[in-house]
C-alpha cells in the first residue's frame, strides 16, 4: 500500500481546499433581514408619546410559493407576507403584499421586492395560521411594483426605494418613496406619497414612523394571534 508522505498530504488538502465553494455573505445578511422583519411590530409607544402619530401594527410571516406553471422559475429569495393595520381595526388592513428576500444582482445589496395579491381579503391574518398552510401561488400576485435595497451598516440594514419610488393609485399619490432602517429591536420608516404633480399628498413629514417589535411569529414567543386573543379580553 502506497503511503503519502505529509508533503503530499498538505499538496491534496491544499487541492481539496481550492474547490471548496465561499458562502456568499449578502446571503447570510438576507437571512437575517428575514429574521428582523418577521415577527409582530407597532407604533403603539410612539404614538403614546406624540399624540397625532399613528398607532400601527406591521405583522410579517414566511409564506412558501407554489405554481402551476412549470415556466416559472423557482426563486433563491425568502418569501413573506406583510399587512399593516391601525391597532384598532386589525381586522381591516391598509396594506397587504408579499416581499421576496434576496441578495442583489450586484451583490452590494439585499433586495425587497414587493408584490401586491389579487385578492387581498382572502389573506387577511394568514400570519396566525401554522406554516404549513401558508402557501400562496405566483397566481395569486400580481408582477412586482416596488423594490427596496437594503445594506448593512454596523448592526442595521439602511436603505430606501428605487430610484425614482414606485408607481401606485393610494389616497391621491401616484409615486411612492420611502426610507428604511432595521435592526433587531425594529424598524424605522419614512413612506412618503405624491401626486401626479410631485406633491406630497401623505405620509411621513418631519418624523419617521417607529415600529418596535412585540413579539416573534413562530418562533413560541408572542405571536399575532396571542396579542390578538389578549386584546380581545
Amino acid at each position: 500500500m502506497m503511503k503519502l508522505s505529509p508533503v503530499s498530504i498538505l499538496g491534496v488538502a491544499v487541492i481539496l481546499g481550492g474547490c471548496v465553494t465561499q458562502p456568499d455573505p449578502m446571503q447570510g445578511h438576507a437571512q437575517k433581514v428575514v429574521s428582523y422583519l418577521t415577527g409582530v411590530m407597532e407604533t403603539s409607544a410612539q404614538a403614546k408619546a406624540i399624540p397625532d402619530a399613528p398607532s400601527v401594527r406591521m405583522t410579517t410571516c414566511e409564506v412558501k410559493l407554489n405554481s402551476t406553471e412549470g415556466s416559472v422559475k423557482p426563486s433563491e429569495g425568502v418569501f413573506l407576507y406583510q399587512e399593516q393595520a391601525l391597532t384598532r381595526n386589525l381586522s381591516k388592513p391598509y396594506r397587504q403584499r408579499v416581499l421576496e428576500i434576496l441578495p442583489s444582482a450586484d451583490k452590494n445589496s439585499i433586495e425587497s421586492v414587493s408584490f401586491k395579491p389579487i385578492n387581498p381579503k382572502n389573506w387577511i391574518g394568514l400570519c396566525q395560521k401554522p406554516l404549513s398552510e401558508r402557501v400562496i401561488s405566483y397566481q395569486e400576485i400580481q408582477n412586482a411594483n416596488c423594490r427596496v435595497f437594503l445594506k448593512p451598516v454596523e448592526t442595521q440594514y439602511i436603505g430606501e426605494t428605487q430610484p425614482g419610488g414606485c408607481a401606485t393609485n393610494f389616497k391621491g399619490a401616484v409615486k411612492i418613496t420611502n426610507t428604511i432602517k432595521l435592526d433587531q429591536q425594529g424598524m424605522e420608516t419614512q413612506d412618503r406619497g405624491f401626486d401626479a404633480k410631485g406633491k406630497q399628498v401623505w405620509g411621513a413629514e418631519n418624523r419617521s414612523y417607529q415600529y418596535r417589535k412585540i413579539g416573534e411569529q413562530g418562533t413560541g414567543n408572542t405571536s399575532t394571534s396571542s396579542v390578538l386573543r389578549r386584546e380581545q379580553k
